[in-house]
């Protein structure tokens, strides 16, 4: 077996990694060697490395992929171009319709990485869940390596403690991972332990000879506010915590995924619990969703549950869409929930104390300070968008909410605000 450490990224590699994120580059070598920083890259696919993980800028995924009620490669080709647009540093295919190896190869054609969820196409191949096995499994995942996925989704933690929880504390939603769900299907059909938690060290010899991140699957995430504090959750953190300890020995690196519906006062406590269980490994959160009624804002609602995990440790956001609960998304959702998305990382890079972000923030308000517009649209995190809605209407000195009447130009004028760059003095 190929053992990880043994294929760390080059040191010119980890030193433009490094530099990218303002890291020291001895820091950032042990960051990785401890498990506390991945960066997904499958050296069958060239693109620009991402490290994911502690000191790093928190990074943000984009969930693409068909569903057998709408199949459009094409559409889900403009998708995957809207999120990395908008500021995705990760996509992942989650395809469940039509042609699945050719969807996955058309969104691994993009310069970034890509995750996928193998499960969901044994499911298809076999033909129901029923008849989903060991060998399928892994022949999927193998043949998911080899076309270059990055990291792959694996739910290896449901197993039968889990199943056992679930019938003796149940929940009002039962699982809402499609993930999880199959694997619940396929250990009650078969009444056999999940073969990624039995067999988890010949998954490891695999992902290991491919050089590819295991992504811990949540399989119990809460799918609403009343199954938050039930019991299979719980039992589910603790397998994840004993394989992460397991794959690390083994060298292969991990994340770590967490929960998604959970009401706000609880996330500090499930953040700070996952990581201290998994030896930090990066965590990487859908939301969390802090209501649950929401719907067709729920961008906006993962976007506050995500900024509060990063405050509290979390590394890698999960794009939510307002399409979430209600239809596949389009490519108008994906932008606006990448966009939201960004903005909760960049919330969480500034909780995190990192002055790159911290100097942005500042860089704008001297723009604002001085109506330098030019620069007030370069320094948001969304250019054009802000460009667009301040030219909607006749361009002036100011905008056009105050006009003549601009409380910044009337005090900056009334006082003559110095130019604190030139150290002038009142």
């Amino acid at each position: 077996m190929v053992n990880y450490r043994d294929y760390l990224p080059d040191t010119s590699l980890v030193k433009a990694i490094a530099e990218a994120e303002s890291l020291d580059k001895d820091r950032l070598f042990r960051l990785i060697q401890s498990g506390r920083v991945v960066i997904p890259h499958n050296p069958r696919r060239p693109h620009p490395p991402c490290a994911i993980g502690e000191g790093c800028r928190v990074k943000v995924n984009v969930n693409v992929g068909t569903s057998q009620d709408l199949c459009d490669p094409t559409l889900e080709k403009e998708k995957a171009q809207a999120a990395i647009l908008n500021g995705a540093h990760t996509l992942m295919d989650l395809s469940t319709g039509g042609d699945i190896p050719a969807i996955r190869r058309m969104i691994l054609s993009n310069k970034v990485p890509v995750g996928t969820v193998p499960i969901y196409e044994a499911v298809r191949r076999a033909g129901s869940v029923r008849d989903v096995d060991a060998d399928l499994i892994f022949q999927v995942i193998r043949e998911h390596c080899r076309d270059g996925v990055d990291f792959l989704t694996l739910h290896c933690g449901v197993n039968r403690d889990v199943f056992r929880s679930l019938q003796e504390d149940p929940r009002r939603m039962g699982v809402v991972s499609r993930g999880g769900a199959f694997h619940i299907a396929m250990m009650a059909a078969r009444e056999e332990e999940n073969p990624l938690w039995s067999e988890f060290d010949y998954l490891c010899e695999i992902l290991a000879e491919y050089s590819v991140v295991i992504s811990l699957g949540d399989g119990m995430r809460p799918g609403c506010h009343e199954d938050a504090s039930r019991e299979a959750k719980t039992v589910e953190y603790l397998n994840l915590g004993r394989l992460a300890r397991k794959s690390q020995s083994l060298g292969v690196p991990r994340m770590i995924e967490g929960p998604g519906h959970m009401p706000l006062e609880q996330i500090g406590y499930n953040v700070r619990m996952i990581k201290e269980l998994t030896n930090h490994a990066p965590l990487y959160l859908l939301g969390p969703l802090v209501t649950d009624i929401a719907s067709g804002y729920d961008h906006v609602v993962g976007a506050i549950g995500g900024a509060i995990a990063c405050k509290h440790g979390a590394n890698f956001l999960c794009m939510v869409s307002p399409s979430e609960h209600l239809a596949l998304p389009r490519v108008h959702d994906i932008v606006e929930g990448t966009r939201a998305s960004v903005l909760a990382a960049h919330i969480g890079d500034l909780l995190s104390g990192r002055t790159d972000a911290k100097d942005r923030e500042l860089m704008m308000g001297k723009a604002r300070q001085e109506l330098d517009w030019e620069k007030q649209f370069n320094t948001s995190l969304f250019p054009e968008v802000a460009r667009n809605i301040h030219d909607r209407d006749p361009k002036g000195e100011t905008c056009s909410m105050c006009g003549d009447l601009c409380a910044v130009k009337m005090v900056r004028d009334l006082f003559k605000t110095p130019d604190i760059s030139r150290n002038e003095k009142c």
